[in-house]
């Protein structure tokens, strides 16, 4: 069988993650939503945002990208 433009779409079910904050970065992500929101006129809920600004620091970080490109492997 010929290969596909398109790859096998990876899984895309959310995973549940539940975490505890301090008090500062709750009132930070706080402040972040309402900038969000005026930024872009378009009101997100945090638990919608938590997961885009993990996404963007985690590809934002040259030495974590190198190493997963090079089949880094935790544990």
């Amino acid at each position: 069988m010929a290969d596909l433009k398109l790859p096998r779409i990876p899984d895309r079910k959310p995973v549940k993650f539940t975490i505890s904050i301090l008090p500062h970065l709750h009132q930070a992500i706080i402040e972040y939503a309402a900038l969000y929101s005026q930024t872009y006129g378009r009101e997100e809920p945090i638990t919608e945002l938590i997961p885009a600004m993990l996404e963007a620091f985690l590809e934002s970080d040259r030495l974590f990208g190198a190493k997963r490109r090079n089949g880094f492997k935790s544990g």
